[in-house]
């Protein structure tokens, strides 16, 4: 069911994208922030020169209605389950894990005492890099991607909205970009991971987040 919302929010995000292609080849500009109570209203107000273009773009915010519809209805369901699961409400107290992050990580996980080391989280969600050990030289390469891959881009915003709101993991992205801008992409992953592996050892032992021992 976690995969199935993921894949509704890619749908509506498609429709979202050429809702504003629509607008943007009108020169129409929104007056309000789009996808709010008041934008959507405003959206439907929104007149297109030609019955062709009226049509399509009707069809996209009945396909935006629709599907935002449906992302509710999965997660209520959704919640019916992961309120009652103690290990949701655990993950949720390492700052920048949401709700959505959390139940993913603990239907993913399943059982924490199944994997040998809190390292091995990063292997199964596909967040470490390739290696290429020819030539008898080691080079790390992009990630591997392999696991699911709706936990590593929940774990990724998870790092980001993290390193906002903790001075702990801030300091972990910090030290892995150093002073070198470029290496932000591969900060944040790294801080993914390092979240991943917390959140492991969390629902080992049982322990909420602890900011000053993180």
């Amino acid at each position: 069911m976690i995969e199935h919302r993921g894949k509704l929010v890619g749908e509506r995000a498609r429709a979202k994208n050429g809702i504003r292609a629509l607008l943007r080849t009108h020169g129409i500009v929104p007056t309000r922030r789009l996808w709010s109570k008041a934008g959507r209203a405003w959206l439907r107000s929104v007149e297109l020169p030609t019955e062709l273009y009226g049509f399509q773009y009707q069809m996209l915010l009945e396909r935006l209605e629709s599907l935002t519809g449906m992302i509710q209805r999965v997660e209520r369901l959704l919640a019916s389950y992961s309120d009652k699961h103690p290990g949701v409400a655990l993950l949720m107290t390492i700052p920048g894990v949401g709700l959505r992050t959390a139940e993913a990580v603990v239907a993913h996980i399943d059982c924490a005492g199944r994997f040998h080391s809190n390292k091995s989280i990063g292997r199964y969600f596909g967040i470490v890099p390739s290696q290429d050990e020819s030539a008898g030289r080691n080079r790390l390469g992009h990630i591997t991607r392999e696991g699911p891959s709706t936990v590593r881009g929940l774990a990724v915003e998870a790092a980001w909205q993290g390193v906002r709101r903790s001075s702990r993991i801030q300091a972990y992205f910090e030290r892995i970009r150093g002073d070198n801008p470029k290496r932000r992409k591969i900060a944040l992953v790294a801080t993914a991971h390092y979240l991943l592996r917390v959140m492991l050892a969390m629902l080992r032992t049982g322990e909420v987040w602890r900011e000053e021992a993180a």
